[in-house]
């Protein structure tokens, strides 16, 4: 077994290349802290994790001042162990994002390096349930676009292939969001899936009265429509709509997930890799849902939950909202509408290290080992 004998962490910070509205907030930038992890083999693994503009430098100091000098001298294999020992370390800081986004950039590394060693690429490491997956589209379908807009985007992912949009929900009046939501429909025919995301933005009663709303259109789920710690209230929402609930993308642990699946506040989940805390309680989370017979949709993060989805059999869609184009050299691979992961060896990312390099934090840097 290699041992751990160095690690490096590093921040660049990425401008979106579209605006990104939603009913509570703006997508201001994409703080990225990446975590490079070598053994006692030679072997580099290579992990990463997000914000939407805040929190990055908390997270950086998490890593370097607690979570990756307790990495030097660990079994690179001990994965599960050592994100274990992670979590106890900074128990008084978890459940809670910080700790979160820390832990999945260094469990991501570690993954990539286990998946390097064996010569396979992540989908098959951890199941291979299928080579490609369906996408929808969220890029098009923001809060401050257009109707026509809205439309127009639709129409062309819909002749792309894609076989489905997301669209923003929460403006002033359920009015505004139905006319905007009518119009896609017409235009893009009952064939073509569309989703709707009211980003945590309503209580109960609007959440319930939009609802109604929504199976006009035959919806494909509801996504976030209450604050996502608020079980109980999902739970009765579901049970009151033929609109599937869809949460998960702001749930940071295990027993979160437990709770919305026995309460039934969860159709969906939309488990993301970084907010959980890496791949692996992410597969935990997929493997809880596939017992509940409830697919998982993950949130964001195209690049590298593509493989995630293809490892396992109950997730039908892959969100498209790319992230990473400034800092590859190379794109996911799309083709009519549908991802396919990487058949590399490791998650299958194609880093630019140039670009990394040139984009860089000063300041938020450093090196272990």
């Amino acid at each position: 077994m290699a041992r751990i004998v160095s690690a490096e962490i590093l921040m660049v910070d990425l401008e979106p290349k579209v605006k990104r509205t939603d009913a509570i907030q703006s997508f201001e930038s994409q703080e990225t802290p990446i975590v490079r992890i070598v053994d006692s083999d030679g072997a580099e693994g290579v992990g990463y994790a997000y914000t939407i503009g805040q929190g990055g430098p908390a997270v950086m100091s998490l890593l370097r001042d607690t979570m990756v000098p307790r990495l030097i001298g660990r079994e690179a294999e001990d994965i599960g162990r050592i994100w274990r020992d992670l979590l106890f370390a900074t128990h008084a800081t978890a459940v809670g994002a910080i700790t979160s986004l820390a832990l999945a950039a260094i469990d991501t590394a570690l993954w990539d390096l286990r998946c390097r060693k064996a010569g396979l690429p992540l989908f098959r490491m951890l199941g291979g349930a299928k080579d490609s997956v369906p996408m929808y589209t969220t890029e098009g379908g923001w809060l401050h676009i257009s109707t026509e807009d809205l439309v127009a985007d639709a129409l062309a992912a819909q002749a792309r292939g894609f076989a489905g949009s997301k669209i923003k929900i929460g403006r002033p009046h359920l009015s505004e969001d139905r006319e905007r939501l009518k119009a896609v429909r017409a235009a893009v025919g009952p064939g073509y899936e569309i989703m709707v995301d009211a980003n945590q933005s309503m209580s109960r009663a609007e959440a319930t009265r939009r609802a109604r709303m929504l199976e006009e259109f035959d919806i494909a789920w509801f996504e976030e429509p209450m604050p996502a710690d608020d079980v109980m209230e999902h739970a009765g929402l579901a049970a009151s709509t033929s609109v599937p609930i869809a949460v998960g993308e702001s749930m940071y642990s295990l027993s979160q997930f437990k709770d919305y699946l026995v309460t039934g506040g969860a159709s969906i989940v939309q488990v993301d890799v970084a907010r959980i805390g890496g791949i692996t309680p992410w597969m935990k989370v997929a493997h809880l849902a596939e017992a509940h017979n409830v697919p998982v949709c993950p949130h964001f993060l195209m690049e590298l939950h593509v493989s995630l989805v293809c490892a396992i059999p109950n997730a039908p869609w892959l969100e498209y909202i790319p992230q990473l184009d400034g800092l590859t050299r190379t794109q996911m691979k799309v083709s009519d509408g549908r991802a396919y992961p990487s058949t590399a060896p490791g998650l299958g990312i194609d880093w630019d290290w140039d670009a990394i390099d040139a984009a860089r934090i000063d300041g938020l840097t450093a090196k272990f080992g």
